[in-house]
């Protein structure tokens, strides 16, 4: 079984990050954070469309087989 076929744990980073207060932070923070966070949707977004494209060509690839 692979990870992503794993339920998510309730104590997980993306849990714990948005369960985060943002109150104590200042504009400055935000900015910073939001920035962070930006970068690692275009992160995640990469990957996955790398992984998008690895899945079409191994499934074009069974097809023809």
């Amino acid at each position: 079984m692979d990870d992503d076929d794993l339920p998510r744990r309730r104590d997980d980073v993306l849990t714990a990050l948005v369960k985060q207060p943002l109150d104590p932070l200042s504009v400055d923070e935000l900015d910073d954070r939001i920035a962070a966070l930006e970068g690692e949707i275009a992160r995640i977004k990469a990957h996955r469309a790398a992984a998008t494209s690895q899945k079409a060509a191994a499934e074009a690839l069974f097809r023809k087989g």
